[in-house]
């Protein structure tokens, strides 16, 4: 893979993870309670960290950012539902 295509890669998953926090980390206060939207966005934080290093190393890496942040976001909120009760 080539320099440039790496360099668009990290970005795009900056870009990609920023694009998870509105619609889904931000809207998990509707069903999950305060402590797991307080635990939500501290795994969010450290994901945009790990995107942000990606982007700075020009790592094709920085893709499965917002693959991670999607995939732990639904997996939290599945659990929540199923074993905590949390509901809409």
């Amino acid at each position: 893979m080539g320099t440039v295509a790496r360099r668009v890669a990290s970005w795009l998953g900056l870009a990609g993870h920023l694009c998870t926090l509105v619609p889904f980390y931000t809207s998990s206060g509707l069903m999950a309670p305060l402590w797991a939207v307080i635990a939500l966005f501290a795994v969010w934080l450290a994901l945009l960290a790990a995107a942000v290093m990606a982007v700075r190393a020009r790592s094709p890496w920085g893709l499965l950012v917002p693959v991670v942040s999607l995939a732990f976001w639904w997996c939290a909120m599945s659990a929540g539902e199923a074993f905590l009760g949390w509901t809409p």
